[in-house]
């Protein structure tokens, strides 16, 4: 009888501890991005054009902040989302221009979760450095399914770039690093996969990252989703709520209705991840977020914002951002304090209890006493926002904002202080009204924290030393060189007579190289492989005109510093659309 007792007390105690450990579990995280979609591309905020019933109904649950920034273009929005620090400190600069490779030695979320035990996923547009050490696989995913560079069918993404019309269906993708063919909407292919990754990990914690890259350019979506918007005026129904709104031509117009069937698709995605979630049980346990990474391309509904993706205006940064955790916090309430991206991993440190980095100057502030309703006033911060085409430029496109107040250059390094916008945000969200001249003591005392800001970070270690691709690695053998992450003259692209290098680590040892070019380039001409000190040179001894050419047996010295191919015919240079080398 004693030992039946025992027994049936040590089975409700392990009982107990079963319970206990379940509802203690760390809780999963599921952080959603999506690529150019602005502020006023959903329902929720206001557009009566755009269905996304999912979206609005995810947002009535969750806590909205509804004074949340991004930065004006998507590398640096991702860089400072992954760390928590701008993304000047991480050595991200650009779109590319080679300035969308951010230093290894970052710390990103996924790094600090997968810490905790978490299993972590990206699935969609990483745009932090497409080779080792710098890929998702590098900065702290287990599984990872992406497509290159800034978008699918740029050419820094080459394995989806020739599909054209078509390179968001069926694309070549690369799963952890290696090219697989899949069938299907990217989109749908993102979502799926993402889905895939939380069922398969549904019993521990995990992290999954679905960064999808619509609706950027190009504005490619199913048909039975344009179907749906191909006879909507996307410029009617406004201008009777007081808000601004700016016109738009006939070619906004039609891209407006892609980006609107591309968003539905989005939502359609979501709820079938949504109720996934439902369907394992684990909704109450799993934060959440969903957000964009900044303005819109094309000009449309940005709820009376002015700006577009690119510029530090409002209707350039500032993104919606809604945060659910039904085990964590109540939900439906709007919190209208200044916040950023910078703030995403200081609050899923305190949400999932890992530490912030000490070693580095973290940006961000954790939002959890804001959603747990401290007061705002206690919150004291300003954000530093700024974009242009490859390195800073002092005054153009940037911008400080605080308590309110926001203070914009787009003026000469030397301009006086009456040439700067400034605007006070809390009497003119819209930016109409500038009162630089009239407030020279406000614009004047934001300009000098925006001159220490910048020179802070100007002077920061990774921008003064960029981070650079290793090649001959065993982590990446072989590797592929792309247009993205090509240095050299400002944007490069797919000009075929341009000046461009990669900046490299070579370990020394015989490579075979390919080199490919954007269209054929004519026979008989000479390949040169150059790097910082000595150079590498074959003569091309076909008849006709080839897209790749082969060197074998290259012997390649330990160098760092730039590596710069480029082939040349009858006075002509051309520069590689991508380089392969394999280190044997």
């Amino acid at each position: 009888m004693k030992i039946q007792r025992s027994f049936i007390i040590l089975l409700l105690f392990t009982s107990q501890v079963t319970f206990s450990q379940q509802t203690t579990k760390s809780p999963n995280v599921i952080l959603i991005i999506t690529d150019d979609q602005g502020y006023g591309d959903l329902g929720f905020t206001g557009n009566p054009h755009i269905n996304t019933p999912t979206l609005d109904a995810f947002a009535a649950e969750s806590v909205r902040f509804t004074n949340f920034y991004v930065s004006p273009v998507c590398a640096p929005t991702r860089a400072s989302l992954m760390t928590g620090r701008y993304s000047l400190r991480t050595g991200v600069r650009d779109t590319y221009n080679g300035g969308a490779m951010m230093a290894s030695s970052e710390i990103t979320i996924a790094e600090l979760l997968k810490s905790k035990d978490y299993a972590t996923g990206i699935f969609g547009k990483w745009h932090l450095g497409d080779n080792y050490p710098m890929r998702p696989s590098d900065q702290g995913f287990d599984e990872s399914l992406i497509h290159l560079s800034g978008g699918m069918g740029q050419v820094g993404d080459f394995t989806t770039y020739y599909q054209g019309d078509r390179s968001y269906f069926d694309p070549v993708l690369w799963h952890n690093n290696q090219q697989e063919g899949y069938k299907g909407y990217c989109s749908d292919i993102f979502a799926g996969e993402a889905i895939r990754f939380i069922e398969k990990n549904k019993d521990k914690p995990f992290f999954t990252y679905l960064a999808f890259n619509a609706p950027h350019t190009p504005l490619q979506v199913p048909d039975e989703y344009y179907q749906k918007y191909k006879d909507i005026d996307p410029s009617s129904g406004f201008g009777t709520d007081g808000k601004p709104f700016y016109p738009m031509s006939e070619n906004n117009k039609e891209d407006a209705r892609k980006v609107y069937a591309m968003v539905e698709n989005i939502d359609d995605n979501l709820r079938k991840l949504f109720k996934k979630l439902e369907e394992l049980g684990i909704e109450n346990n799993t934060i959440v977020i969903f957000m964009t990474d900044n303005g819109p391309q094309q000009q449309r509904y940005v709820a009376g914002l002015k700006g577009l993706k690119g510029n530090v205006f409002q209707g350039g940064v500032r993104a919606p951002f809604f945060i659910r955790y039904p085990n964590g916090f109540n939900g439906n309430k709007e919190i209208n304090t200044l916040s950023a991206h910078l703030d995403v991993l200081p609050t899923l440190a305190d949400l999932c209890g890992f530490e912030v980095p000490k070693d580095r100057k973290v940006d961000g502030q954790t939002l959890l006493p804001l959603i747990q309703g401290q007061n705002a006033s206690t919150i004291d911060r300003s954000y530093f926002a700024y974009w242009t085409r490859k390195y800073p430029e002092l005054y153009q496109n940037i911008s400080i904002q605080k308590a309110g107040w926001k203070l914009i250059g787009n003026t000469d390094y030397n301009s006086e202080i009456e040439k700067f916008n400034l605007y006070n945000l809390n009497e003119d969200p819209y930016e109409l009204n500038n009162l630089s001249s009239k407030n020279v003591t406000k614009a004047t005392e934001l300009k000098s924290e925006m001159d220490a800001i910048y020179l802070e970070l100007i002077n920061e270690k990774n921008q003064k030393d960029p981070p650079i691709i290793h090649v001959g690695n065993a982590s990446e053998n072989p590797i592929f060189l792309n247009r993205n992450d090509a240095a050299g003259e400002r944007g490069i692209w797919a000009q075929e007579d341009i000046f461009g290098y990669w900046n490299v680590s070579i370990e020394p040892g015989i490579y075979d190289i390919r080199v490919k070019f954007i269209k054929p380039v004519p026979p008989k001409g000479r390949m040169t492989i150059e790097t910082s000190n000595y150079a590498n040179i074959a003569f091309d001894k076909s008849s006709e005109e080839v897209d790749i050419l082969e060197m074998k047996g290259v012997s390649l010295q330990a160098t760092e510093g730039q590596l710069l191919p480029f082939y040349e015919v009858d006075g002509q240079r051309y520069f590689p659309f991508w380089v392969e080398l394999e280190k044997k």
